[in-house]
């Protein structure tokens, strides 16, 4: 079987048939050099299936789904509060995440935050890309820019692994964390300023830690405390 895997959004069911859109259909047929007959796979949260080519007609391909290979299952929510970067860092920081296992990213406009605007649907396109590559069934879905306050209001929701340069813990406490969804949070180049800091100790299920006594990228302490969290958590 191909190794080729692509996100698809809409429903998919057993014998189905239906078109890819122009951009897959291109990338099928003029960059992999798919034919009519082989076969692929789609993904989605519910799943992935196996796809048989039927035709490719004025650079469309048109598919039939044969089989389900995987069922949708339960996985960690691991979510990413970071601040925006500029966009190359961003890209990749985006990428590693997902292969790593973030289920949900928000960005967060801090004190410091240079960046303050991202292009939504880009980062989207990135972060389905790294699923396809992945592995991933379920594509992370990208909240839009938010202030500080406006995320700190969701303190029923989740558990905060706070990275803090100033904290002497080194040690998430497993025994600490609920069932809630875990979000790491990362700051602006520029660290957190002391208000912020307070009001990120203050929330209700946070655990500060130091995942590095040097000053890392805003990319590399992403990388670095995901691995953390997900060392913890497996």
């Amino acid at each position: 079987m191909s190794n080729i895997r692509l996100f698809f959004s809409d429903t998919l069911s057993a014998n189905m048939i239906d078109k890819l859109n122009k951009n897959q259909s291109h990338y099928l047929s003029k960059v992999m050099r798919i034919k009519e007959n082989e076969i692929f796979s789609l993904f989605n949260k519910e799943g992935e299936w196996e796809a048989k080519i039927l035709e490719i007609s004025k650079n469309i391909v048109e598919f039939k789904i044969t089989k389900q290979l995987r069922q949708k299952h339960n996985t960690k929510e691991l979510w990413l509060a970071f601040s925006p970067i500029k966009s190359n860092y961003q890209n990749f920081m985006l990428q590693k995440a997902t292969e790593l296992g973030v289920t949900k990213f928000m960005p967060i406009i801090f004190d410091r935050t240079v960046v303050r605007k991202i292009n939504k649907e880009r980062l989207e396109k990135i972060v389905i890309e790294a699923s396809e590559q992945s592995n991933r069934i379920n594509v992370p879905p990208i909240e839009s820019p938010q202030t500080l306050d406006n995320f700190l209001k969701k303190k029923n929701l989740m558990n905060l692994i706070f990275t803090d340069l100033n904290s002497d813990n080194r040690k998430v406490d497993k025994s600490k964390l609920t069932d809630k969804p875990i979000c790491i949070i990362i700051g602006p180049e520029g660290d957190f300023s002391e208000a912020e800091r307070d009001k990120i100790l203050s929330f209700k299920n946070v655990q500060p830690i130091k995942i590095n006594d040097n000053i890392l990228r805003s990319e590399t302490a992403v990388i670095s405390a995901i691995s953390i969290v997900n060392y913890v958590i497996t």
